[in-house]
């Protein structure tokens, strides 16, 4: 049993925090926003991020992005000024790798280990507990956590240094993204040849290229108006904006990026941010005649 906090209860970080929880590890969690009906069954809610970490041992975030996890670990009610040290902070957002670099510095004058350790799935994996966790750091800090990270994942990798998880999970969101644009665009190219959307997402999901992401993401590109929302394109274009300046620090082209990024551009200015990324498909013109 690990003293836990769990900062950050979204989509993602709510069945997260609730299988942390029911693994019978203490857990007090916070939420920008405060939010009782999140708060797991055996948990409690903490009202600073501070009052979160007290006795924690191992601290998860699971933030919007590079800057929400700055405030929450700077701000004078924020973890820095809570946490013991020797206390793992595990950052399971999108951040990108300088963000995550940023935030070890900051830990480290702390007497904080820091891992960054995205996560690949869908909000129906962070409920069954089928995460895969993509893990920059130390490996004796990893190993620390790895009661934590097993309870909310079923497989962790160990990639290198702090940075490395995040950079791996911009790379992954990036082909994510361009999936995703190739569904909308062979959903479009099917409708306009007279094939029904439903048969021709049964090619796919059968296909040459069925994968767990054309698989779950189904029900979405069947009605992406009435689908809950899983990934919201704001998101995904923050994360892929990311991912290409980490490309463009790196000398990597990635002309396919560019363009699934182009279409999140458009699906922003249609005022589609918080829909599913699946709403795309409206935005490329499918079923028109």
């Amino acid at each position: 049993m690990t003293d836990t906090a769990f900062l950050g209860l979204g989509r993602m970080g709510v069945p997260m925090a609730a299988r942390v929880a029911a693994a019978g590890h203490r857990l007090t969690t916070w939420n920008r926003t405060a939010r009782p009906e999140a708060v797991p069954t055996g948990a409690v809610a903490a009202e600073t991020p501070a009052e979160a970490v007290r006795n924690a041992d191992v601290i998860v975030t699971m933030l919007a992005d590079g800057d929400a996890l700055h405030a929450v670990l700077t701000s004078p009610d924020g973890i820095l000024a809570g946490a013991r040290a020797e206390a793992i902070l595990v950052d399971m957002g999108t951040i990108g790798p300088d963000a995550a670099r940023r935030a070890l510095a900051g830990c480290r004058r702390a007497g904080l280990a820091f891992l960054d350790a995205p996560v690949s799935g869908s909000v129906s994996s962070a409920r069954s507990g089928s995460l895969l966790t993509m893990v920059g750091g130390d490996s004796t800090a990893l190993t620390r956590a790895l009661p934590v990270l097993e309870a909310m994942t079923a497989r962790q990798i160990h990639l290198g240094p702090v940075g490395a998880g995040a950079a791996m999970k911009l790379a992954l969101n990036l082909a994510l993204a361009v999936t995703n644009e190739t569904i909308a665009e062979t959903l479009v190219l099917a409708e306009r040849s007279g094939i029904t959307r439903e048969l021709a997402y049964e090619v796919l999901g059968r296909g040459a290229l069925a994968s767990p992401y054309v698989g779950y993401k189904r029900a979405a590109f069947a009605d992406p108006d009435a689908a809950p929302v899983a990934f919201a394109v704001a998101l995904m274009d923050k994360d892929v904006t990311l991912a290409l300046a980490l490309a463009d620090q790196l000398d990597v082209p990635a002309p396919a990026g560019r363009a699934a990024a182009e279409v999140l551009t458009r699906a922003l200015a249609a005022g589609l941010g918080g829909a599913d990324v699946a709403s795309v498909v409206g935005v490329l013109g499918a079923g028109a005649s």
